[in-house]
C-alpha cells in the first residue's frame, strides 16, 4: 500500500524553518542584551531627513551629515565595506558602510544585522560611481530587532488571504499596497478640503442607534448592557445629517464608517467608508454640479491629471458628465420603452420575457430597476448619471411633481459601478410616514432591508426641514478607481476577513 501524503507537509516545513530562524535572531537578541545593548531600550532617535528628502535636495546636502532611519531591506557584505538599503516612509536609500569609518567592533555588528531590523544611519551623502545617491555611514544605531524573518524580497507577499491578515508585512514588501493606501488618505483630505471651500461643516452622528435607517441594508444588532437594550450598528448617516438640517446648519457632511450585514466581494465589505453631504436650498441638479466639481478636483489634486485609468480603461473627468433618465438608459441598452409599460402585469410578462428574475413583492418600479441593473449598468463607464427613479425604489426621496409614479433621484456611475447615490430630499413629514408604512409592509413580507418607522425623524421633519439636496458616496470604490485597484480590500488597511480556525 502507497504511502499516504501530507499535504499540510510543505506548510510545516515552512513554518519549521521560520522557527529556526526566529531562534537565531532572538539568540542574537539576547546576547545584545546580556551585552548591555538592548535595542529597545531605545526611546527615540533624531531623525533628521526622509530617504526621498535626501535625494531630491542632493545639491545642497552633499558631503553634509545626515541622519535617516527605517528597515533594513538589503545588504551586501564586501569584505572591509558593505551596502544596505534602508527603507522608511518615502522610499530607501542606500548606504556605504565601511569599516575604517565606523570602527571594527562597529562594522562587526552591523554585519550580525538581519533584513528587517529597524536602524539608524548617521553619515555623509554622496553619489556613488554608479551615480546612485547614498550614504556613507559613519554610525550605524540599532532601534529595533526584527525577530521573524521578512518573505524573500524577489517574489515579495503575494498570497492575497496573508496580504490583507498581516497588512504590516505588505505594506513592507509591496510599494503598490502601500502607494495606494497612502493614496487613500490623500483622496479623503481633497474631499474635505474641497467641501470645506465650499462652506460645508463636518460633524459626527452616532454609530450605535436604536433604528438603523437611511438605505435598504440588513443592520449589525448589539446589545448595549448598561441601557439593557438592544441597539444597531448604523447602515447610514442620512437622517442624523437631516436632522442637523432641520435644526439650521444648512451645508453638512460627514466621513465615516458604516455597517451592513451583507456579503463580501470585491466591491463590498461588511464596514466602509461613506460620505454623506446635505444642502438646504438645491436639489438634485445641484448635487450633480456639486459631484462633477468635487470628482475634478480631487482627481487633479491628488493625480495631477482629470484622466483617469482603471484596468486599462481611460476615463475622462474633465468633460461634462452624461445626465440619462433610469427609464431612458433601459430604453438605450434594453431596447423597451418603459413609458409604454401601462401595469403590472405588463412588467412582468415582459420580465419573463427577458429572464429578468423578480420577487412577488416587486412593484413596476422594482422591474424597472432590475431590468437597469441587467442591461444598462455594465454600459456606463464614462461618468453617468442616471436620473429620476421610479418611487418604489426611494423611501426617502421627493416625487418629481409632473409624474409621481419616479421621484428625483439620481445614481453617479463609473465604470459600470455605482459611486454615489443622491436625491431631492423628501421634506413633507406626512409623505415620509406613508414612505415608512410601506416599508413596513415590505419588512412583514420578509425583505430584511427595509426600513422602519423612525418617530423622532418624522417629529424633526414636522419642525420643517427646507428644500433640500443630499447625495452619499462611496469613499472606497472612489480610492479604487482613482489607485487601480482590482478590490474593495486592497484600498482598506484592515479589511473584514473570516477567522482562522
Amino acid at each position: 500500500m502507497a504511502e499516504e501524503k501530507n499535504v499540510n507537509a510543505p506548510q510545516q516545513e515552512a513554518q519549521q524553518d521560520i522557527n529556526e530562524l526566529r531562534q537565531i535572531r532572538v539568540d542574537k537578541l539576547e546576547a545584545l542584551q546580556a551585552d548591555g545593548r538592548d535595542p529597545f531600550v531605545i526611546t527615540k532617535y533624531d531623525q533628521t531627513h526622509h530617504s526621498v528628502c535626501v535625494k531630491e535636495n542632493f545639491d545642497e546636502l552633499e558631503g553634509k551629515t545626515v541622519r535617516v532611519a527605517g528597515r533594513m531591506m538589503s545588504k551586501r557584505i564586501m569584505g572591509k565595506a558593505s551596502f544596505c538599503n534602508i527603507q522608511d516612509l518615502k522610499g530607501n536609500i542606500q548606504s556605504y558602510v565601511a569599516r575604517d569609518s565606523v570602527g571594527e567592533d562597529e562594522y562587526k555588528d552591523f554585519k550580525k544585522l538581519d533584513i528587517g531590523d529597524i536602524i539608524g544611519i548617521e553619515g555623509s551623502v554622496f553619489k556613488t560611481k554608479t551615480g546612485e545617491i547614498s550614504i556613507h555611514a559613519e554610525k550605524i544605531t540599532l532601534l529595533t530587532k526584527s525577530l521573524l524573518p521578512l518573505p524573500e524580497k524577489f517574489h515579495g507577499l503575494t498570497n492575497t488571504d496573508t496580504r490583507y491578515r498581516q497588512r504590516y508585512v505588505d505594506l513592507i514588501m509591496n510599494n503598490d499596497s502601500k502607494d495606494a493606501l497612502m493614496k487613500r488618505s490623500l483622496i479623503i483630505r481633497a474631499v474635505r478640503n474641497y467641501l470645506d471651500s465650499q462652506g460645508f461643516l463636518e460633524v459626527e452622528t452616532p454609530m450605535l442607534v436604536a433604528n438603523a435607517g437611511g438605505a435598504a441594508a440588513r443592520p449589525f444588532e448589539t446589545h448595549f448592557n448598561a441601557l439593557s437594550e438592544d441597539f444597531k450598528l448604523r447602515i447610514s448617516l442620512e437622517l442624523y445629517l437631516k436632522r442637523l438640517i432641520v435644526g439650521g446648519l444648512e451645508k453638512v457632511y460627514e466621513i465615516g464608517r458604516v455597517f451592513r450585514n451583507e456579503g463580501l466581494d470585491t466591491r463590498h465589505n461588511p464596514e466602509f467608508t461613506l460620505m454623506e453631504l446635505y444642502q438646504a436650498y438645491t436639489d438634485y441638479h445641484g448635487m450633480m454640479d456639486l459631484t462633477e466639481n468635487l470628482y475634478r478636483h480631487v482627481a487633479q489634486e491628488v493625480l495631477g491629471t482629470t484622466t483617469i485609468v482603471y484596468n486599462g480603461i481611460e476615463m475622462d473627468l474633465g468633460k461634462p458628465f452624461e445626465r440619462i433618465t433610469m427609464v431612458d438608459a433601459v430604453k438605450k441598452y434594453a431596447g423597451i420603452d418603459w413609458d409604454e409599460v401601462k401595469t403590472l402585469e405588463d412588467a412582468r410578462a415582459l420580465a419573463d420575457k427577458h429572464h429578468v428574475e423578480y420577487e412577488d413583492r416587486h412593484g413596476k418600479g422594482d422591474i424597472l430597476s432590475l431590468f437597469f441593473e441587467e442591461f444598462a449598468e455594465e454600459h456606463l463607464i464614462q461618468p453617468t448619471f442616471v436620473m429620476d427613479h421610479p418611487i418604489e425604489i426611494s423611501p426617502l426621496t421627493k416625487k418629481k411633481p409632473e409624474d409621481p409614479d419616479y421621484v428625483e433621484r439620481f445614481e453617479f456611475f463609473m465604470n459600470g459601478w455605482e459611486m454615489a447615490n443622491a436625491y431631492s430630499e423628501l421634506n413633507d413629514p406626512i409623505d415620509q410616514r406613508e414612505r415608512f408604512k410601506a416599508q413596513e409592509a415590505l419588512l412583514a413580507q420578509g425583505d430584511e432591508e427595509a426600513n422602519t418607522t423612525d418617530e423622532d425623524f418624522l417629529r424633526a421633519l414636522e419642525y420643517g426641514m427646507p428644500p433640500t439636496g443630499g447625495i452619499g458616496f462611496g469613499i472606497d470604490r472612489m480610492v479604487m478607481l482613482l489607485t487601480n485597484s482590482s478590490a474593495i480590500r486592497d484600498v482598506l488597511l484592515f479589511p473584514t476577513m473570516k477567522s482562522l480556525d
